[in-house]
């Protein structure tokens, strides 16, 4: 799928300035004391890439960013070392809230993003192509305004064996609904809600959850499906199989950038040359390391190489 030192592009349409803190008890009607909150560059292919940053690959962060908030999470990015290609976008930037109380739940509170005007678009498409030297990936939200099917016209235009997906919303039903064989993803990851959600019935085996990623790789959804089952791990599937990899058991500090992590080391794995099935592996590890760490912070790169090792990948 791709070759040693391929270089990676992710997109980012709809980022968040992500501000995480700490509060007693999460109660309605009183004023609530938070602790002092952490800000972090946040939204999915933005965390794709500060996690493929991590792991030492070659990235470039292309990012519509707007207002003082998106001025904000530029230079909390740039500090961090990811090279970025900022693409002017209306109003601000939205931020979003990770609240954890002394109980350790965790309340995640999200803005949904300014309007984009309708040629906003067709111009943000002809830029992310100009910068799209190798892999690309497609992580996050897209804004109000913008057409449901823009991850399928971004793969008809990069051609096959390019694109990596993780959407969510009407831009993920339009692709699986309504799939495009010429230009599909090279990858599509859903989440275990997502994956559910899709298959109108509870995915509660790995065997369950092998079926339906075999199902949308034969309606030609992607040439590889992975679906996330939490702490179980992961399972993916393509036209000639599928696997399943299980974590170790981890402390849980914050969820928050798990599912982006995995995508990132999954990339980054292929893009180095790996299989499939061992960019799965890499990839569990990621996000089993993103857990073990507060708020929005992400893995610890010494933590995915321990884990690797101990992730377990079987062929089903």
């Amino acid at each position: 799928m791709a070759g040693q030192n391929t270089p990676i592009l992710t997109v980012t349409l709809n980022p968040a300035l992500d501000l995480s803190a700490r509060v007693g008890q999460m109660v309605a009607g009183p004023k609530l004391r938070l602790s002092a909150p952490v800000y972090e560059p946040g939204g999915g292919g933005v965390n794709v890439a500060r996690a493929i940053h991590k792991l030492g690959g070659d990235v470039l962060a292309w990012v519509a960013l707007g207002g003082a908030s998106g001025a904000q999470h530029l230079g909390l990015l740039q500090a961090q070392g990811v090279a970025v290609q900022p693409f002017a976008a209306p109003g601000e930037t939205r931020q979003s809230w990770a609240i954890t109380d002394d109980a350790g739940q965790q309340f995640r509170l999200q803005l949904p993003g300014a309007e984009w005007p309708a040629a906003l678009g067709a111009q943000a498409l002809a830029d992310i192509l100009a910068h799209a030297a190798g892999l690309v990936v497609l992580s996050g939200s897209q804004p109000p305004g913008l057409e449901a099917d823009f991850a399928q016209t971004l793969g008809q235009r990069l051609g096959p064996g390019r694109l990596m997906v993780d959407i969510s919303g009407p831009a993920l039903v339009q692709l699986v609904r309504a799939p495009r064989r010429a230009g599909r993803p090279a990858l599509l990851r859903l989440d275990q809600a997502e994956a559910e959600g899709l298959a109108g019935q509870p995915l509660a085996t790995v065997a369950d959850s092998a079926e339906f990623a075999r199902a949308l790789v034969a309606k030609g959804v992607a040439d590889h499906v992975c679906l996330a089952r939490g702490a179980d791990g992961s399972v993916l599937a393509d036209g000639t199989g599928a696997h399943h990899c299980r974590p170790p058991a981890v402390a849980v500090q914050s969820k928050v950038g798990a599912g982006d992590s995995f995508t990132g080391a999954f990339t980054l794995a292929l893009a180095q040359g790996q299989s499939a099935p061992e960019a799965l592996r890499l990839g569990t590890a990621a996000a089993a390391s993103a857990v073990m760490t507060p708020g929005s912070a992400l893995f610890r790169a010494a933590d995915v190489m321990r884990l690797r090792a101990q992730c377990d990948l079987a062929a089903l």
